[in-house]
């Protein structure tokens, strides 16, 4: 999947193209229903899929302190959106200029000069430009006018209610990952790029691998039994997702400990699936207690993985 950084290097794009528009966080059922539509369009019209997408999100530009966590990291979502099938992402940086475009600007500059979109799928509640004026009406007018398609899909319901990404956030914030995993159709997983820590947890015997986040994220601080998949291959493990507040609270920090020797891992990128919550973060009196706690944890986490490979429906 090609990954074009702005506006300003569309040009680097392959076009004419096909566009579904969104922030896409948590490539959800719905999500991939959205860019299922798209993907049919484009193949009919023998096109490259393209999704346009926005960094920071528009909630988080305008009202930073009220915004949602978010689902995944920027590096998840982007694999997500390769795996059902998009063939770029434009990832605009969402800014005062871009904010102030007027409807027929983001379709005349963005869609038709910059994207030479011929078909465009969004979702019945799509809204855009100034002020968010431009509603899926007036897309549809403005295709018709300059000759593209304007198309969405239904509401996708899981159950009694709709698949959202609000929905999500809810399940993942109570450490459901059953249900999280009904709304996304697989398992729950983070991806990152393993760094280097304050390495505590080799001072504890649970040496871990350290993927920094830059945003605060939905799923609830804790530990979890998780499996970390290094170059294809799953392997056991803890993880811990919180701050730290032991040793006096920290930035938010995702750190795996593998059940069995990972090898080198500092600088790859990994993928956490969180299987199943073991507890709460927790502040404990002493790095002492810390220690017996974790390892308390990994000795739990290695029970319900063992046990969970002898179910078939796990």
């Amino acid at each position: 999947m090609k990954l074009i950084r702005g506006q300003h290097n569309a040009a680097h794009a392959q076009r004419p193209t096909v566009v579904t528009i969104g922030n896409f966080d948590g490539v959800h059922r719905g999500h991939q229903a959205l860019i299922a539509r798209a993907r049919a369009h484009a193949d009919r019209l023998q096109l490259p899929l393209t999704v346009l997408t926005f960094e920071p999100t528009p909630r988080e530009y305008f009202a930073p302190d009220s915004a949602p966590p978010r689902v995944t990291t920027l590096r998840t979502k982007l694999s997500d959106l390769a795996a059902v099938g998009v063939d770029q992402v434009l990832l605009q940086r969402f800014h005062r200029g871009f904010a102030e475009y007027s409807p027929r600007g983001f379709v005349d500059e963005l869609l038709r000069r910059d994207l030479d979109a011929r078909a465009v799928v969004v979702g019945d509640d799509f809204r855009y430009g100034r002020q968010r004026q431009g509603d899926y009406a007036t897309l549809q007018a403005a295709g018709q006018a300059a000759g593209f398609i304007v198309d969405t899909i239904d509401t996708v319901a899981l159950g009694a209610a709709r698949c959202s990404s609000t929905r999500l956030r809810a399940a993942l914030a109570a450490a459901d990952l059953t249900a999280a995993a009904a709304l996304l159709g697989r398992p729950f997983q983070l991806l990152g790029r393993v760094r280097g820590g304050l390495r505590l947890g080799r001072t504890l015997d649970m040496p871990t691998a350290n993927i920094p986040l830059h945003h605060r994220l939905a799923l609830r601080h804790g530990v979890y039994a998780v499996t970390v998949t290094v170059d294809g291959h799953p392997l056991p493990a803890v993880a811990n997702l919180g701050v730290r507040p032991t040793l006096g609270g920290t930035p938010a920090l995702l750190e795996a400990h593998c059940l069995v020797p990972p090898g080198d891992l500092y600088g790859q990128q990994i993928g956490v699936t969180f299987r199943h919550f073991l507890r709460a973060e927790t502040r404990f009196a002493s790095l002492d207690a810390l220690k017996a706690q974790m390892h308390r944890d990994r000795d739990a986490a290695r029970d319900w993985l063992q046990s969970a490979a002898d179910d078939p429906l796990s």
